[in-house]
């Protein structure tokens, strides 16, 4: 096989398509292992990170039917601010707070391993009939680190484009296919005058993902989706002219198509600003689509496959987030058992649905719910493996933290005219030649 092919399976048919969902088994619906009925309550302390009223609902609701089946074990639920969930759980962790069962995303499960904060469950899923049911996705992402399971993933996360399909009919505009495409498409539809912007640009936390997946598409086929900071050659993605012409349509874009307070638009604040009717275009996971759902009229938005580089290149990482176990819980045995309730079919189909991501069994993908309207670019890319390239993130880098810190700061201050592409640039270049040496 190839090396993308390697580390992941490209298509995500596999999460998408082939049997049916099936209920929890009976041991789980009886609640048989762990203590008995007789034996002391178990209190175990539960926090997640990507945090929204809606999605805690269901948490919550999930929780009390795990409680039900297990009498004896009680969950409290932590739910601290998105905004500053990771610094509050990597808080509790560094001083091993009783936590026992906590979120774990593709963005920190290297920092919570590389800190012994968290369990390797291979001892756990080795005896659980639902892990050899993991779509190939979530089996890759689970074993993300040291190729043992980390978390057990709750979804997948894989950007996609929003848009506003009344504003495109009224201009007679068509899906942007390219960034190009996009580009032109935001100044047409912006209209300042009257608050309407063509793009819901990201500025802020969060924008460094959107930086370099850009920069990536327009360095189309050289990039090395093994090392994908770097260039089949072995220089890195910032290093060339390809690189300049991206950042330069990414500057154009905020300043002729996006609404000026965006630099420093974060995940709220770009969703609010498509659902409010100020933006035409948004890209974002699929946990968008269900607060899209709420606030726009049917047939007043669509969904379309990520815009290409100028080759036709545009290139994916299929994200992560699900739930792990800190490692020095006092109570593993329950604390595995609530995350394998959780993350059974059953569970995992009505969390995946309420929080818009996409599932994590082979057995979920005969559902049409998954298949179709606002998923559909999802197949669309996955069988289109001409133009939509996978690649592994470079999150295993010791500097990537520190990074994600630099790349959005260096960008702000491109955009506000304190820095110059060719500074920024270079300045990138040398971060990742010297990552490079670093190792991972």
């Amino acid at each position: 096989m190839k090396g993308t092919q390697r580390w992941l399976t490209v298509s995500l048919i596999p999460v998408l398509a082939a049997g049916a969902l099936s209920g929890c088994s009976s041991d789980e619906a009886k609640g048989t292992a762990g203590d008995g009925s007789n034996s002391k309550t178990v209190n175990l302390k539960m926090i997640e990170s990507l945090t929204s009223p809606a999605r805690t609902e269901v948490i919550k609701k999930m929780i009390a039917s795990f409680e039900a089946a297990n009498p004896n074990i009680k969950v409290e639920l932590i739910s601290p601010p998105l905004e500053s969930a990771d610094n509050k759980i990597s808080t509790l962790l560094s001083v091993k707070d009783d936590l026992d069962v906590l979120e774990v995303r593709d963005v920190t499960v290297k920092q919570f391993v590389t800190n012994k904060w968290i369990a390797d469950l291979s001892s756990y899923t080795s005896s659980w009939s639902g892990y050899k049911d993991l779509n190939a996705n979530s089996l890759a992402m689970a074993n993300y680190i040291d190729q043992k399971p980390y978390y057990i993933p709750y979804g997948l996360y894989q950007k996609m484009l929003f848009y506003r399909k009344d504003w495109f009919d009224q201009k007679g505009l068509t899906p942007p296919k390219t960034w190009d495409d996009l580009y032109k498409a935001a100044k047409t539809l912006t209209d300042s005058a009257n608050n309407r912007f063509g793009y819901s640009f990201r500025g802020g936390s969060g924008a460094d993902g959107y930086i370099v997946d850009l920069l990536r598409d327009y360095n189309g086929t050289n990039v090395n989706p093994d090392d994908a900071m770097f260039l089949k050659n072995g220089a890195t993605i910032f290093s060339t002219p390809e690189a300049k012409q991206g950042m330069t349509m990414y500057v154009n874009l905020y300043k002729e198509g996006s609404p000026k307070d965006s630099v420093n638009w974060a995940f709220a604040e770009q969703v609010q600003g498509f659902v409010s009717g100020a933006t035409g275009m948004l890209i974002q996971d699929p946990d968008t689509i269900d607060p899209v759902k709420q606030k726009l009229k049917e047939g007043t938005w669509a969904t379309a496959p990520m815009p290409t580089g100028p080759t036709g290149a545009s290139h994916y990482k299929v994200g992560a987030a699900g739930w792990g176990m800190t490692s020095y819980s006092k109570h593993p045995q329950e604390a595995w058992k609530l995350i394998e309730f959780i993350s059974s079919p059953e569970q995992n189909a009505i969390f995946t649905k309420a929080a818009g991501v996409i599932p994590i069994h082979n057995s979920a993908s005969v559902d049409n719910y998954f298949k179709e309207g606002a998923y559909k670019p999802y197949i669309d890319m996955a069988n289109d493996t001409a133009h939509y390239i996978p690649y592994k993130p470079e999150t295993d880098y010791k500097g990537f933290g520190e990074w994600r810190k630099i790349v959005q700061q260096d960008a702000q201050g491109i955009l506000l005219g304190q820095m110059s592409i060719d500074d920024a640039l270079k300045k990138w270049d040398a971060y990742w030649i010297n990552e490079k040496k670093q190792g991972k």
